[in-house]
């Protein structure tokens, strides 16, 4: 969705509310589609003293198995958004300038990259998650397995008779 900002570029003390919302459930993430919900964007553009700037917050609903015991979660997070608007810059690239050709700014675009940027890279049910049992597979999470704690390497097995 492109939105014309024009009239918020030329007139001073003027604002424009956001409200948007995109679907990106067919965003591939480590394997899954996590976003099952639409993202939603709500804000402001604003003029004050000849400065555009868009405050606006993206939240979203990120659905995957848990990186340690496999178990389906699901985590709102939210992303607050503060830049500065411009039709061009003549200085070098900014993360705080938004550049807005012809005055218009593609929601679509901005929400997909702060999305993207924002997606989390380990993926836990809890902070204190155990994981599963790398020989049994049990959840550790739901007690302990039957496997014991130390295994001697088949190799050394006739090292440990030695110990006895």
């Amino acid at each position: 969705m492109i939105v014309d900002l024009k009239h918020i570029f030329v007139n001073d003390n003027s604002a424009l509310p956001l409200e948007y919302e995109l679907d990106l459930s067919t965003i591939e993430h480590m394997g899954e589609y996590p976003l099952k919900k639409a993202v939603c964007l709500k804000g402001t553009v604003s003029n004050k003293a000849s400065l555009v700037r868009l405050s606006a917050s993206v939240c979203y609903e990120y659905e995957a198995p848990c990186d340690r015991c496999g178990k389906s979660v699901l985590h709102t997070y939210t992303v607050q958004i503060e830049k500065s608007l411009a039709c061009s810059i003549e200085s070098e690239e900014s993360d705080t300038i938004l550049i807005t050709p012809d005055m218009k700014l593609d929601l679509d675009e901005l929400v997909y990259t702060e999305v993207v940027v924002s997606l989390p890279m380990k993926h836990l049910c809890s902070e204190d998650c155990k994981g599963i049992c790398f020989k049994c597979g049990k959840n550790l999470n739901e007690g302990k397995c039957d496997c014991p704690e130390k295994e001697i390497d088949p190799r050394f097995s006739a090292l440990a008779e030695l110990l006895k």
